[in-house]
């Protein structure tokens, strides 16, 4: 069953940017742009007003009841250093028992794992906190680096906007690359950054000359058919092929040949569904080349091969 029913639990300290995050994501109605609406609220114990992290409160006017049905409950940033009610997670471990999704933005994890839902599984949570999340749940396998993770029915995201990006993941599940391209456009977003939050953390600026490679990523976007290896991206930005790598890592987090393979698969994933081009001609159009290499690298990337994602996505 696709997904058709989202239940945001909020408690008193929620953070009300990732709370309007998790709202944008999944609560808006963009039926005119052909995404799906799902039935959606915010729901807390007791359906009382919820004071925030800002000093304003929200009045919230769903219990927790209401979570009941959801194949999705989120949890935005709230305060890490209390455990949420025995009534939250209670919640939380019902959603995960029945086989729902459970979803944490930023410090939200805590909440996913007083619950016990972070045990034997990745996870990742603000770069600030991953530290003492690794210390407070040692049976969960903190991922510090990364944007977001999604393991199995638990995805949880890193700080704040990464939020987004974990949400834009969920609808690209569940719905394909078209939807969530919709999504994201809608909200003035990439419908998936590259890298990893590591490229946030706080540290001493590299000395380096370049200037931002903003410009060659907008090229290698529109030329991805084109020879993309490292060694004449590196000319085209009149760099050596060491000084390149490096700041390309700088800059977007994650290696030439991750994000060249990352967004082919991309644009792979838009002609599956919107066409019916054979594979093979996907292949050479997006640059992987051939059918078997398209297949590897979106086998690997998406889970499933190209065939199975046309089928379960094409238009």
């Amino acid at each position: 069953m696709p997904l058709t029913d989202v239940a945001v639990i909020a408690v008193d300290g929620v953070a009300p940017f990732e709370l309007g995050l998790l709202c944008e994501a999944f609560g808006l109605d963009r039926r005119d742009h052909g995404v799906p609406l799902l039935d959606f609220a915010v729901c807390t114990e007791g359906a009382r007003p919820v004071r925030s992290s800002m000093g304003f409160s929200l009045q919230v006017e769903h219990g927790l009841d209401r979570a009941a049905s959801a194949d999705l409950v989120a949890v935005p940033a709230m305060p890490k250093g209390q455990a949420p009610s025995d009534a939250v997670l209670e919640v939380l471990v019902a959603a995960h028992d029945r086989g729902a999704r459970v979803m944490s933005v930023c410090s939200g994890a805590f909440a996913l794992g007083h619950a016990g839902l972070l045990d034997g599984r990745e996870c990742t949570t603000h770069w600030m906190y991953t530290d003492e999340l690794a210390h407070r749940f040692p049976a969960a396998t903190v991922v510090p680096e990364v944007l977001y993770v999604d393991s199995g029915p638990v995805v949880t995201g890193a700080g704040s906007a990464a939020g987004l990006d974990a949400a834009l993941h969920v609808w690209r599940q569940e719905y394909g690359a078209a939807v969530a391209s919709t999504i994201a456009r809608r909200a003035v977003v990439p419908p998936h950054r590259d890298g990893g939050q590591a490229q946030y953390i706080a540290r001493a600026v590299p000395e380096c000359a370049a200037d931002t490679l903003g410009p060659l990523l907008s090229w290698m976007q529109e030329n991805l058919a084109d020879d993309l290896a490292v060694e004449t991206l590196a000319r085209r930005a009149h760099m050596s092929p060491r000084t390149f790598a490096r700041r390309f890592r700088d800059e977007t987090g994650t290696t030439p040949h991750q994000w060249v393979t990352r967004h082919r698969v991309a644009a792979a994933e838009e002609l599956l569904e919107r066409t019916d081009q054979p594979v093979e001609r996907i292949a050479a159009e997006v640059g992987f080349g051939n059918a078997a290499a398209l297949r590897h690298h979106f086998t690997r990337v998406r889970g499933v091969s190209p065939q199975s994602y046309r089928r379960q996505f094409a238009c």
